[in-house]
């Protein structure tokens, strides 16, 4: 399937949105970690309807006038990091939920690193909230786009007068 992408310049630094022609497929970090997202290579399209309507809604977001996104995504990956990645768009915005909140959530108890890891390899990043997912004792861990940007997008969050 031909993918294609725009830069989106954030308030969390430089996105790089991807499509296909049905649905955004990733949102990736601008020092995204090699082989996290696996795609086939993308050719800039800045035009691309979904990539625009993409960028409104994160701008939306960004200016707190946004909590949830509404546009068609097609991640790719196994049908547990599917299952996982369909709950993490269930954590409300503003709010949070440690690793074994996320694996009691999808039915699977015991698999809380197995969610860790999913999670961690989520392509949508922001769109699909892994953010909102914290450490059990309430600590912020291991983010695809940093800490401090986990930490910021948080605060976004809290702070938005947007209920």
């Amino acid at each position: 399937m031909t993918l294609v992408y725009k830069e989106f310049e954030s308030p969390v630094g430089k996105l790089k949105l991807v499509a296909n022609s049905n649905a955004l497929v990733a949102v990736l970090w601008e020092r995204e970690q090699p082989n996290r997202v696996k795609l086939d290579t993308a050719t800039l399209a800045p035009q691309q309807p979904i990539l625009l309507e993409t960028e409104r809604q994160l701008t939306e977001y960004f200016s707190g006038t946004r909590t949830d996104f509404d546009l068609p995504l097609q991640p790719g990956g196994s049908e547990f990091q599917k299952k996982v990645w369909r709950a993490l768009r269930e954590i409300p915005f503003g709010q949070t939920r440690s690793y074994l909140d996320l694996a009691k959530a999808i039915g699977s108890a015991k698999a809380a690193r197995a969610v860790g890891a999913a999670n961690g390899k989520n392509p949508l990043s922001i769109i699909v909230p892994c953010h909102r997912v914290i450490g059990a004792d309430g600590s912020l861990t291991g983010f695809a786009g940093g800490i401090a940007t986990k930490a910021a997008l948080l605060a976004l969050e809290t702070r938005s007068s947007v209920v």
